[in-house]
């Protein structure tokens, strides 16, 4: 029986949206993470524990709350991990840092250092801490419906 398509794994389970690419003799994790209508796409590679999103160093990123949340992984990976690894983070999408953007950075940074770690503890880690960070929410918004204003709305009735 030919094996096509099967890929070895180190892992108890797959990690979803995740590719791997070896660059000029390194290998390179390329993770996506999605909170609603954000997209987030972290490069994971070989470095010095450099952590940038769009750009800007995640340790200097304005917003605390934001900053916390893209940081979780990170800090329960711990420095030791993070010493060895560059991450280039790239987000767009879903109307600002406060929930959506830094919540699927989150999710990419976790799912990329899980798959360019191979590291069944890390992902157990991350699955017990809080399973959202590989797993994702695949809550979205429900639509409008025709005739009324919102997705829920119904026009008033008077009983009486």
């Amino acid at each position: 029986m030919s094996e096509q398509g099967s890929v070895s794994s180190a892992l108890p389970r797959s990690v979803p949206n995740v590719t791997v690419q070896e660059v000029a003799g390194a290998r390179v994790v390329i993770a996506v993470g999605k909170k609603k209508t954000a997209i987030a796409k972290a490069i994971v590679r070989p470095g010095i524990g450099r952590v940038r999103v769009n750009g800007v160093p995640v340790e200097i990123w304005p917003i605390e709350m934001a900053r916390i949340r893209m940081m979780e992984p990170l800090l329960l990976a711990g420095k030791e991990l993070m010493g060895k690894v560059d991450i280039d983070v790239t987000v767009r999408g879903g109307g600002g840092f406060m929930g959506g953007q830094a919540t699927a950075v989150r999710i990419a940074i976790a799912r990329g250092l899980v798959e360019y770690f191979q590291n069944p503890k890390l992902l157990e880690l991350y699955m017990v801490y809080d399973s959202s960070m590989i797993k994702g929410d695949p809550r979205r918004t429900e639509p409008k419906k025709p005739g009324l204003k919102h997705a829920r709305s119904k026009k008033q009735k008077a009983y009486r």
